[in-house]
């Protein structure tokens, strides 16, 4: 879907990766080649993917198709939330104040914690007896 007129961004959240491509238009979204609706049949998620445009009243001025992999279904909301703030600061850099406050343009770290040896999970110990 990469054309000359479009700008590409990637937006990525705890194992998700998600490819966006903004281009003039409707405000149509579509994702993995399917209706923006039909993907995220949740509507928080689709609350967390239209709140960059909504911040800088975009909503209905560009398509937007998205390639998102990996990770569950709020995982790649927020990866997709990721990718279009980074695409829209890219498209126009005066949008960098108002998306940088909301928080936006920063990567959330935040993975799960691997397990380590000798212990039931990341934390959780083995049950411990004294007596």
């Amino acid at each position: 879907m990469a054309q000359s007129n479009s700008i590409h961004a990637v937006g990525k959240r705890k194992n998700a990766i998600a490819r966006i491509y903004l281009k003039p238009g409707t405000g149509k979204i579509m994702v993995n080649d399917r209706e923006f609706e039909h993907y995220f049949p949740v509507e928080i998620s689709r609350m967390i993917i239209r709140q960059p445009l909504e911040l800088v009243n975009a909503g209905g001025d560009f398509d937007i198709y998205v390639n998102v992999q990996g990770g569950g279904m709020f995982g790649q909301a927020g990866a997709i939330k990721h990718g279009i703030s980074k695409a829209l600061l890219l498209l126009n850099s005066d949008f960098r104040p108002i998306l940088k406050k909301a928080g936006f343009l920063t990567r959330d770290a935040r993975i799960k914690e691997r397990k380590k040896y000798g212990q039931r999970g990341a934390r959780a110990r083995y049950q411990y007896s004294k007596r």
